[in-house]
C-alpha cells in the first residue's frame, strides 16, 4: 500500500488529467468544427459551441465549491468528472447541432468543478504555500502542454478516426482520475456545513451570470438597446444576489470577501490581466495573416513561444518567491507583461513577425508567473474557512473578464471596420475585408485595394492592443501602490 507521500503524488496526477481535459477541450473543439458543421450543419449555432460550455463553467463554478463544503472536496470533484464523462460521452452521440449545444452544456458544468476543485484541493494537500507555487507550477505546465497538443492532436483524430472521437477520448481519462482519487484521497475530516442552503443565492447568480454572458454575446450581433437591456437585466439579478447574500445564513459568495483588501487586490488583478488576455491570444494570429498575409498556420504559430514561456513562468515561482516578497514577484511580473503588451500597442503597421513573437513571450512569462502567484494568494489571504469559495470565485471572474473583454473587443473590431469601409466610399465591402485574413481567398482581392484593406484592419487590431495594454496599465498601477503599502509594512 503506498505511503501518505506516495498517495498524495498519485492524487495530484489524477487532479491534473482535469486540467489535460480541459485544456484539451479548450483547444481540440476549434480543430474539429468544420467537420462537425459539415456533419450536424447548423453553422449559425458555430459561436455557441464555446459559448454555452462557457456558460456551464461560469455557472456552475461556486455553487461546485458549496458542495464540497456540505459533502467534502472528494465527492464533489468526483461528481464535476462524472457529468463531465456524461457531457462528453452523450456529445460523441449527439445527431444534431441543438443537441450538441445541450450536451455541452453538460460538459461545461462538469468543468466547472472539475477546474475549480483541484485547487481547492491543493490547498489541503500542500498547506506550505511554498510547496504549493511549485505543484501549481506544474498543474499550469500540464494545462499549457495540453492547449498546445490540442489542435495537433485534434486534427489527427478528426483525420483518422471521427470528429466524435474528439469527445469520446476523454472518457477513458475521467475515469482513471475518478478511480485514482476514490482510491488514494484520503479527505481529512472536517466539520460539514449544516446550515441552510443558500437557494435564492444559487438562483440570483446563475441567472445573472447567464444574462451577463448572454449580453456579451449580443454585443456587435443585434441592435445595442437589445444588448443594454439584457446587460440591466443582468445588473438587476446581481443587485438582487447582493440583498438575498445579505441575509443567507450561509452565503455563495459572502460579503466579508470584499472587506478583505489584501483579497479584493487579488480579484482585481486577475479582472485586468485576464482580460487584457484575449486581445493578444485572438489578434496576434489575425495581425499575422492579415497585415503579414501569412497562412493560418504560421498565425497560429504566434501563440506557441508565449505557452513555452507561461510553462517556464509557471514552474519558476517558488524558486522567486525563495527571493522576494509576494508584492514583489507580483509587481516585476506586471512590469514584464506590460512590455509586452505596449510592444503591440505602439507597433507600426510594419512590425515584424519576430517582434510578434517577442511579445507573446513576455506576455506568457508573466501570465505563467502570475496566475499561480495569484492563486495561491488567494487561499493565503483568504480566512480559512473562505479558501474554497474564495478560489473558486477567483476562477469565476477570470472567465468572465476574459468573456466580456473579448465581446468588447469584437466591438471595437467591427466599429473600426464599419467606419473603414465607410470612408472608402464604396471601393471595399465587409465581405472583402473578412477575406483578408484567409491566405486563400486574399489571392482574389483586387491587389490595387490591399493596401488600403490592411490599413483599415491595421487600424482596428491597433485599437484593440491599445485597449488591451490600458488594462495591463491599470493592473500595474495596483501593484505598484499594493507593492508601496508592502515596504510600509515591513517598515512598521
Amino acid at each position: 500500500m503506498p505511503n501518505q507521500r506516495q498517495r498524495i503524488r498519485i492524487v495530484t496526477s489524477a487532479l491534473m488529467l482535469s486540467n489535460v481535459m480541459s485544456g484539451l477541450d479548450n483547444t481540440i473543439i476549434n480543430t474539429a468544427l468544420p467537420r462537425i458543421i459539415a456533419d450536424l450543419h447548423g453553422i449559425e449555432y458555430t459561436g455557441w459551441l464555446v459559448a454555452i460550455f462557457l456558460l456551464g463553467t461560469a455557472v456552475s463554478t461556486p455553487l461546485w465549491s458549496k458542495l464540497g463544503e456540505r459533502r467534502g472536496n472528494k465527492l464533489a470533484y468526483q461528481l464535476s468528472a462524472a457529468m463531465f464523462l456524461l457531457g462528453a460521452l452523450l456529445q460523441g452521440m449527439a445527431n444534431s447541432m441543438p443537441f450538441l449545444l445541450f450536451f455541452r452544456l453538460i460538459a461545461g458544468i462538469g468543468n466547472g468543478g472539475m477546474v475549480s476543485l483541484p485547487y481547492i484541493i491543493y490547498s489541503d494537500l500542500y498547506p506550505n504555500p511554498y510547496k504549493r507555487l511549485k505543484v501549481l507550477g506544474m498543474v499550469s505546465a500540464f494545462f499549457t502542454t495540453a492547449t498546445i497538443l490540442g489542435p495537433l492532436f485534434g486534427g489527427w483524430i478528426v483525420d483518422v478516426l471521427s470528429w466524435r472521437w474528439v469527445f469520446y477520448i476523454n472518457i477513458p481519462v475521467a475515469l482513471i482520475s475518478i478511480v485514482l482519487v476514490q482510491l488514494f484521497f484520503k479527505e481529512e475530516h472536517k466539520e460539514k456545513s449544516v446550515r441552510k442552503v443558500d437557494l435564492g443565492g444559487a438562483v440570483f447568480l446563475s441567472l445573472g451570470v447567464v444574462a451577463l454572458l448572454l449580453g456579451t454575446q449580443l454585443l456587435g450581433a443585434v441592435n445595442l438597446a437589445t444588448a443594454l437591456l439584457v446587460f440591466a437585466a443582468a445588473f438587476i439579478f446581481v443587485g438582487m444576489l447582493l440583498l438575498v447574500e445579505h441575509r443567507a445564513d450561509d452565503p455563495i459568495i459572502p460579503g466579508r470577501l470584499f472587506k478583505n483588501r489584501p483579497l479584493v487586490i487579488d480579484f482585481a488583478l486577475f479582472v485586468l490581466i485576464w482580460a487584457a488576455m484575449s486581445s493578444f491570444s485572438v489578434y496576434a494570429p489575425m495581425w499575422a495573416e492579415g497585415l503579414m498575409a501569412s497562412t493560418a498556420l504560421v498565425g497560429g504559430m504566434t501563440q506557441i513561444p508565449g505557452a513555452f514561456t507561461d510553462m517556464l513562468g509557471s514552474l519558476s515561482v517558488e524558486r522567486l518567491r525563495h527571493r522576494w516578497s509576494e508584492y514583489q514577484v507580483i509587481l516585476y511580473t506586471t512590469w514584464v507583461i506590460f512590455f509586452g503588451y505596449l510592444l503591440m500597442a505602439v507597433a507600426p503597421r510594419s512590425f515584424p513577425y519576430w517582434a510578434i513573437l517577442v511579445a507573446g513571450m513576455l506576455q506568457g512569462v508573466g501570465n505563467g508567473i502570475m496566475f499561480n502567484q495569484l492563486q495561491v494568494k488567494v487561499q493565503e489571504d483568504a480566512d480559512p474557512k473562505d479558501v474554497p469559495v474564495a478560489t473558486s470565485f477567483s476562477y469565476l471572474i477570470r472567465m468572465l473578464a476574459m468573456a466580456i473583454s473579448s465581446s468588447i473587443f469584437g466591438v471595437i473590431l467591427n466599429q473600426h471596420l464599419a467606419k473603414g469601409v465607410a470612408q472608402s466610399h464604396g471601393r471595399i465591402t465587409i465581405k472583402m475585408l473578412n477575406h483578408l485574413s484567409d491566405f486563400e481567398t486574399r489571392a482574389r482581392l483586387p491587389r490595387q485595394l490591399l493596401p488600403e484593406m490592411e490599413q483599415i484592419l491595421y487600424g482596428a487590431i491597433h485599437a484593440i492592443f491599445w485597449a488591451g495594454f490600458i488594462l495591463v496599465a491599470a493592473a500595474l498601477l495596483i501593484a505598484i501602490w499594493a507593492r508601496r503599502q508592502e515596504k510600509r509594512g515591513q517598515k512598521r
